[in-house]
């Protein structure tokens, strides 16, 4: 069975991360956008990873230009706008396509974990997933639900 833990992505300094070097983690997926009414999700977002992460929790965020053109930035404006505006450490990756023939493959999996759920399609910025340390989706939330409002969540999978 495939799990997250099989992938490998592009980071924003280009360097190829495997995604199984978070194996034995609980971790957060977002699609990311800079120019987005929901941008401020990023505050949530670190919050979040810098109270859990000693728990276990990665944050992993994934840029993208499809909705509404709200990312449109090189791969260092991404960075840079992330660390200046809300003080992101957490992994951040090259912008990718998460919807229609060129969606990253990670994102082709995640949706299709979670068809059932939401008919398949990422419907905007911000769609976060909750992977277990087994690297299989526990859930997948809307763009308007709030970090903090995963919290519980969160720390139920940690505790598993």
């Amino acid at each position: 069975m495939t799990t997250l833990h099989d992938f490998s992505a592009a980071a924003l300094d280009g360097t190829t991360r495997d995604l199984a070097d978070y194996a034995g983690n609980v971790v957060l997926v977002v699609n990311t956008a800079s120019r987005c009414g929901l941008t401020p999700q990023f505050e949530g977002l670190e919050a979040l990873y810098r109270e859990l992460a000693p728990a276990g929790l990665v944050v992993l965020g994934f840029p993208c230009n499809q909705f509404a053109g709200q990312e449109p930035g090189s791969a260092e404006e991404i960075g840079e706008f992330c660390t200046r505006n809300y003080g992101v450490t957490f992994p951040m990756f090259a912008r990718i396509d998460v919807n229609g023939r060129n969606a990253d493959p990670i994102y082709r999996w995640l949706k299709s974990q979670t068809r059932s759920i939401t008919g398949g399609a990422i419907k905007w910025n911000f769609t976060k997933f909750l992977v277990g340390r087994d690297g299989r989706v526990i859930a997948r939330f809307s763009p308007t639900t709030e970090p903090a409002a995963l919290a519980a969540e969160i720390r139920d999978a940690l505790a598993a």
